[in-house]
């Protein structure tokens, strides 16, 4: 995808499911998606044992949100990454966003097969901000 073509995924996307969102403030999996929150996206904190990270509602499982996804932003370990996907395939959320640092061939070809954007290895953070989708700050 070229940089238009994901300003306008990143538009018309609001949901945005971030498995593995941490409590610790100092953790990247909670500054990004905090400014991802700042940036106007609906943050859905996807955490086992936390009720709410960011002022949300934070939910055990991909399953158990309420609402349509449009991202699922992953910040887990890579040989949880394939399970993810395909549990966000079944959710039938459009797009699998991998953070930087994490890739998965695997995952990779799930999200292919079943028609699924998908990127790795890039922070959505940096690529709104980048793209100048959020408001001025440091999303790292």
């Amino acid at each position: 995808m070229n940089d238009a073509q994901i300003t306008e995924l990143l538009k018309k996307s609001k949901n945005v499911a971030v498995v593995g969102a941490s409590t610790n403030p100092d953790k990247s999996s909670h500054k990004i998606p905090a400014y991802l929150l700042r940036s106007g996206f609906n943050i859905i904190p996807v955490h086992p044992k936390a009720e709410e990270i960011f002022g949300q509602r934070a939910y055990p499982s991909l399953q158990d949100i309420p609402v349509p996804v449009d991202i699922v932003d992953i910040f887990r370990p890579e040989p949880e990454i394939p399970d993810i996907a395909r549990e966000a395939i079944a959710i039938n959320a459009p797009v699998v966003w991998v953070q930087k640092g994490l890739k998965s061939q695997e995952a990779a070809q799930i999200a292919k097969d079943a028609g699924v954007t998908y990127f790795e290895d890039v922070c959505l953070g940096a690529t709104v901000k980048r793209l100048g989708l959020g408001p001025d700050g440091d999303a790292k």
